[in-house]
């Protein structure tokens, strides 16, 4: 059964930003080539970490929305797992809620980047 998804991960802060861009292409690639369906991308930045990872405390967020079938994620947390780069991931099934939620959300950022160029 297809759902929709959100998964967000750290990648080490001591990358430069072309690889950091090849870590997110590599993860949206890798969805894609599996049969997901991307919905939705943001790139939070840098942010300082709660506490200290792997004597980092600072790391680049990224978040990725799409819709797949629940077997997809085992496989994409394994992926997580062996690369040295990201720090920590967190992969959550969204329900209707947070679908409708987030579609909200997108939706009043858009008109709000909107409304400036229409004065």
């Amino acid at each position: 059964m297809v759902k929709q998804y959100e998964t967000v991960f750290i990648v080490t802060p001591v990358l430069s930003d072309d690889q950091m861009k090849e870590t997110v292409e590599k993860y949206t690639n890798f969805l894609k080539e599996r049969g997901a369906e991307i919905v939705f991308t943001n790139n939070w930045g840098m942010r300082k970490l709660a506490y200290p990872i792997k004597k980092k405390t600072t790391g680049y967020y990224y978040l990725i929305e799409f819709k797949a079938e629940g077997s997809l994620i085992a496989d994409l947390e394994i992926a997580y797992k062996r690369d040295e780069r990201l720090l920590r991931f967190l992969t959550v099934a969204l329900d209707k809620h947070a679908v409708a939620y987030n579609e909200k959300k997108r939706n009043a950022k858009k008109a709000a980047a909107e409304a400036p160029a229409a004065e």
